[in-house]
């Protein structure tokens, strides 16, 4: 008789008290829902299981992601489904750019899924989205967090052709794990797509997920290569497993740790650093509108 290995269980970790998260309730919360459904908008605070939507919806406020809510990759982090996505909606742009007038949005975040079906990279609606903001709410500053178009770059520059306020990638997170957390993308391609967008004189904002398995030394080499590629505005934020079959915690990261990394990130030349555990990308996002000097 063959005598089986014992496979050692494995703890889990116990959610820290510094994680409590405050349902989404009130008033505030209850329009924006209404204004969502209303529209068929696709929000990144739904589909990506965000912390901070009671927060962020309760203050009247929303990202919305374009380009539908099915992914082409299959990133081990990430809630939004994977797979076929359906043909791109030639009016989601306009409404869009309806919900942001109603909503009286002051910054506005728009982020989309990755669309490597498509020629363009889903490129000409990033365009006509913020093309058609601008057009029925000028006064509201843009915020676009988007994909690395594959590193077809043509696709990228017509993005950032538009000048919003703020361009964002994330690099998600460090050089050493983004083979098994980000499956179908490049380290590297995602500094070139940065360093491109710091090259074209907008304010450059990346995030990284903590907890994944990284070590302190990891993230200060990641900090390096951000600086050096042109970045301005840092944000990390603690993992959060969205279901069993997602890459785990790993480890739960102290708002001490929080705290040192953005001390260490300000010192190594980033202008701003949004650094706790419930930071996400788009988290105080209209805070990153500062000083216009600190692109040059």
């Amino acid at each position: 008789m063959i005598e089986l290995p014992v496979v050692p269980a494995v703890e889990v970790k116990r959610k820290p008290d510094w994680l409590r998260v405050k349902l989404p309730v009130g008033k505030e919360y209850a329009q924006v829902r209404n204004l969502v459904d209303t529209h068929k908008l696709h929000t990144i605070c739904e589909s990506g299981n965000c912390p901070n939507m009671g927060e962020c919806w309760g203050a009247g406020t929303a990202t919305f992601m374009i380009l539908g809510n099915i992914c082409t990759r299959s990133c081990s982090f990430c809630a939004v489904a994977t797979g076929r996505p359906l043909a791109v909606d030639a009016g989601e742009p306009n409404r869009v750019a309806d919900s942001v007038r109603l909503m009286g949005v002051k910054h506005c975040v728009i982020t989309s899924v990755d669309r490597d079906d498509l020629k363009d990279g889903g490129s000409i609606i990033w365009a006509e989205t913020l093309q058609a903001i601008r057009r029925e709410s000028p006064e509201t500053t843009l915020e676009t967090l988007i994909p690395d178009f594959k590193g077809q770059w043509d696709n990228l520059y017509r993005v950032l052709a538009e000048r919003p306020e703020v361009v964002s990638h994330n690099m998600e997170t460090v050089r050493r794990l983004t083979r098994q957390v980000r499956i179908q993308a490049k380290y590297d391609r995602s500094l070139e797509c940065l360093k491109r967008i710091s090259e074209h004189k907008l304010r450059t904002k990346t995030g990284i997920m903590l907890g994944l398995g990284e070590t302190e030394d990891d993230v200060f080499e990641a900090m390096d290569d951000l600086v050096a590629n042109g970045v301005h505005i840092l944000t990390l934020g603690q993992y959060l497993q969205p279901t069993k079959n997602h890459h785990p915690v790993v480890d739960w990261i102290h708002p001490d740790q929080f705290a040192k990394y953005k001390e260490v990130g300000l010192a190594k030349g980033l202008k701003y650093v949004e650094s706790g555990p419930l930071v996400r990308s788009s988290y105080h996002a209209e805070k990153h509108l500062f000083d216009l000097s600190l692109i040059g």
